[in-house]
């Protein structure tokens, strides 16, 4: 396990995240929306991002004293073949790198993952972004013709 990071290690990541999360915003047309989560006295992002499959998602970010925690929601619990969409998913796993399908509050299904403090630069942000971002679209649309089969009939 990494070491803590000191108080001032954290500042000066958050001022990063804030810093990248920024770029996001103004360069990349799928992010929709940055805000931070001021309230809690946590240092928590949320980047709204537009889709195609799945038209809007956030991804959370979360540093915490040793890790960076990220997640998406990806979808509610299944109506139905609960356990054929979590092989689905679970199989899935085997070919995903940061991340993985997750059960989550009131069983919905979220991508979650977590990286070392000290790792976190630009081009981990940009990978999580863009992991997350691809893997939402990817696999969005086939676990809800699983878990929402009969909605999709007809």
């Amino acid at each position: 396990m990494s070491d803590a990071l000191t108080p001032e290690e954290l500042a000066d990541l958050e001022a990063r995240i804030d810093a990248w999360a920024a770029r996001q915003r103004e360069e990349n047309p799928v992010v929709a929306a940055v805000e931070r989560d001021d309230t809690s006295g946590e240092r928590r992002w949320f980047l709204r991002v537009r889709g195609e499959e799945k038209d809007v998602f956030t991804i959370w970010l979360h540093l915490r004293q040793r890790t960076l925690h990220y997640e998406t929601y990806v979808m509610p619990a299944p109506e139905e073949n609960a356990g054929a969409l979590y092989e689905h998913l679970l199989r899935r796993n085997l070919k995903l790198y940061g991340a993985a399908f997750a059960i989550g509050e009131e069983d919905a299904v979220f991508l979650v993952g977590q990286l070392a403090a000290e790792h976190v630069d630009d081009d981990e942000l940009d990978r999580i972004l863009g992991s997350l971002y691809q893997w939402t679209e990817q696999f969005f649309r086939p676990a809800m013709r699983i878990g929402f089969a009969s909605r999709f009939k007809g």
